[in-house]
This record gives C-alpha cells, sequence and structure tokens, in this order.
C-alpha cells in the first residue's frame, strides 16, 4: 500500500474524489464482497493520510460508488476532526432519480451532511457531467481516484484532466489496490 506524506501535500490543502461507480466493478453492487472492503478501506487509509497531512477541504461530485465512499468516509472522520470539510458539486439535481432505494438513501445523506452542495444545473443537459468532473478538479491541488485503467470512461477522462491543469494525483486501483502518485503532467500507464 502507498503512503502519502506531507511532501505531496506541501501548499496543498484540497482533494477531489473521481473514481467508478459500481457496475464497473467485478462485485458490482456487493459491498460486502472482500475485494469491495478492502478498497474501501484503502481509500480510507488514504484519505487518513491526506488528511494526517494537511488537506482539510474534500470535494465529490455525489456518483455511486467511489464518490459516496469517498464522502462518506469524510464524514465519518469529520467526527473526530472538524477541521475536515465535505463539499458537492453536482451535475444536476436529479442526479440519483433513477438509482436504487439504498444508494438514493445514502446520497441525500451525504447532501443533508455536507458543508456545501452546488449543482452545476438544476436540469441535466448533455455535458453537465464533464462540467461537474472540470469543476472538481478545478476546486483542489490534488485528485484521489480509484481508476481501472479504462481511458474512455469518465473517471480516466477526469484524471486526464488533472494532468492538463498540473494536479497531484493519487490512483488506487480497485482489484490489486496499489496506490501510484504522479505529479502533473508526467505520464502513468
Amino acid at each position: 500500500m502507498g503512503r502519502t506524506n506531507s511532501a505531496w501535500t506541501q501548499g496543498r490543502t484540497a482533494c477531489t474524489f473521481t473514481g467508478h461507480r459500481p457496475h464497473k466493478f467485478p462485485w458490482k453492487d456487493n459491498e460486502a464482497d472482500p475485494r469491495c472492503t478492502a478498497l474501501m478501506a484503502t481509500l480510507a487509509e488514504q484519505i487518513a493520510a491526506l488528511a494526517g497531512a494537511g488537506v482539510t477541504e474534500y470535494f465529490t461530485g455525489g456518483a455511486d460508488g467511489t464518490d459516496c465512499w469517498a464522502a462518506e468516509i469524510v464524514l465519518a472522520m469529520r467526527e473526530k476532526n472538524s477541521a475536515l470539510k465535505l463539499h458537492c458539486i453536482l451535475p444536476h439535481e436529479g442526479q440519483a432519480d433513477r438509482w436504487s432505494d439504498s444508494a438514493r438513501e445514502r446520497y441525500f445523506s451525504i447532501l443533508k451532511r455536507a458543508d456545501s452542495v452546488d449543482y452545476v444545473s438544476r436540469q441535466y443537459y448533455d455535458g453537465c457531467m464533464i462540467e461537474r468532473n472540470h469543476r472538481l478538479v478545478e476546486s483542489a491541488g490534488l485528485l484521489l481516484a480509484v481508476y481501472n485503467g479504462v481511458r474512455r470512461s469518465g473517471t480516466g477522462a477526469t484524471i486526464n484532466y488533472a494532468r492538463k491543469l498540473g494536479r497531484e494525483i493519487i490512483m488506487i486501483d480497485p482489484l490489486t489496490r496499489s496506490v501510484r502518485h504522479s505529479r502533473g503532467n508526467e505520464n502513468m500507464p
């Protein structure tokens, strides 16, 4: 497992999240699957390391899966560290309309407890997800990504945008849970 040290976060106090939705993982919606619980533990370990290095502002796009897991981790950590803040930048007000009841319950619970909630648009439009991802990356100097290597995906596009803007990137492979770091425009496989 990789460690995040203060050299990576020096001068950076904000982190945004990106990652895949449940259907992109082999375990789908089964969060009790040992591979899923191990991934969530790795995600929590990385967020705890960032918080320990002085990162206090966290941004999520609220998508089902990685975004919501990361948000819940930050909210749980905030109970012991009131300096931590969670900000939601959402594509449109109906983002969770077609989700399962349990996913919607989680989503709205996160929104109620977030420090801020901002919408790209009241209504869905073609491109609002991309605009949301851009705003997330623009909001923070660090990007923490759960990424399976598929470049033609929202997660892949968000990582590419973060590279273009010179952001620090921490990537977790969802299957091996290996952690890789990149600075700005460095090439990563």
